[in-house]
This record gives C-alpha cells, structure tokens and sequence, in this order.
C-alpha cells in the first residue's frame, strides 16, 4: 500500500521515463510534488525501492528504474510541471499531455544526453590500482564533454576534496597524453597505480599533488609518470 505522495512520484517517474527516456531530476520531482526540499525525495524514493516499485541503477546519472506499478495505477496525480496526465479510457494506463514549452526544453535536454565508457577506479588517495575496463557507461551531458575522447571513473578517497572532488564521486576525463601544470589529471605511476592529482612539473622531476593537506606531495622521475588524460567534469549522486 502506497501512500499518496509515493504513488504520485512513482506515477511521475514511469511518465516522464516513458515519455523522454530518462527520469526526471530531484528539483524535478520536488516540484511536480509541491515539496519544499529535495529531502523529502529521497525519502519517497527510498520507501519506493524497499516495497519493490522501483530500483536505483548503479554508477548511472538519474539511476531509476520502475520495476512496477501498483494496481490503482488507473487513478492519475496532480504534477506541476507542465504535464497533463489523462487516463486513457479502456487501458488502464496515464497519457501525458504535451508539456509546457520550458519543461519540454528540459526534457530534450535530458534525452539528448550522451554516454562514456566507465573504465574503472581511481584514487584520490595514495595510488591503488591501474584502470581497468569494467564494460558499463556514465550519462553525461554534452556539453561537459567537448572534443576528443572520453570516459568515466569512480574515485575511491579523498585526498581531492579541496577541489571538489569527494570519495564516490565519478569523474569525466578526456583522453590526453600531455597536461599543463596545474591541470588535474589521471596519473599512472610505473605502469601499474592509477590517481587523480593535480601535476606539475619542474625539470627532470613530475610532482603529483593532493589537494587536502593531510597527503603529502609525491615526487617522480619523468620516466615513471604518464598522464592518461585530464578532468573535464564530475558527477555526484545525492
């Protein structure tokens, strides 16, 4: 038994799912709701996922999935963005109504989001693994990503958090052999550990720098550091 609220999200998400592909964002959800925090979300989502309605998809952006449909499916909520949800007469299922031109615009924008390899982990740490393909993709806006190639990692650690970038974050990289000084970038060290540190260096020496002062900063020879590309964008799931 649902309560009104989480039949109502529920309802929202399967929409807008079928209708652009992707799930709406948390301010999306808390709008179409009339909530006052996003706090209240995830709590909905949360009482969702336990009674079997829907699931969260791992290392996904907006990773929902509606698993299923609670059997008064047929009685149609109120939302405030824009839709217009009607029961359809004999099929026990919702339509949604063209929505208003500013949620429609979100939506292609959601739907035109494009993929990356995530190839594995990272440390924003003392350097623990090198990359390795894992097979699964990231959502990532197109506009973060730009020309060249890319993929994704998740970062196990924190010595990056002064810039940002916190444990069980997924990071956008762009595939790039060479760096400025100062540029945060994946760093094999001796072909064999992978981290993400910020680079610079000075002659015949590489040094790779946390950004939290409680890791020093390590020093290389030249030959012992390659750069495997740069940060470009960070996802992080609420």
């Amino acid at each position: 038994m649902l309560t009104r609220k989480q039949y109502e999200l529920l309802m929202f998400l399967h929409e807008r799912i079928r209708e652009a592909g992707v799930p709406p964002s948390f301010d999306e959800m808390k709008d179409a709701l009339d909530l006052k925090s996003k706090s209240g979300i995830h709590r909905l989502i949360t009482a969702l996922v336990e009674r079997g309605f829907i699931r969260r998809l791992e290392h996904r952006a907006r990773a929902i999935e509606v698993i299923k449909l609670p059997e008064n499916s047929n009685q149609a909520p109120r939302f405030k963005t824009g839709f217009s949800p009607t029961l359809v007469e004999g099929t026990g299922s919702l339509r949604v109504a063209r929505p208003a031109p500013a949620v429609a615009a979100a939506m292609q924008a959601s739907a035109a989001n494009t993929t990356v390899p995530l190839v594995g982990r990272i440390a924003a740490g003392t350097p623990i693994e090198a990359l390795s393909n894992r097979g699964d993709e990231v959502s990532v806006p197109p506009d973060m990503l730009g020309a060249g190639e890319h993929y994704a990692l998740l970062v196990t650690g924190d010595s990056m958090i002064n810039a940002g970038i916190l444990d069980g974050d997924t990071v956008i990289i762009r595939r790039s052999e060479s760096a400025t000084n100062g540029d945060i970038v994946v760093a094999l060290v001796d072909d064999a550990e992978a981290t993400l540190k910020r680079i610079r260096r000075k002659g015949d020496t590489v040094a790779l720098e946390a950004a939290n002062p409680a890791y020093e900063t390590r020093i290389y020879g030249p030959d012992r550091v390659k750069v495997q590309g740069k940060l470009v964008g960070l996802l992080r799931h609420y």
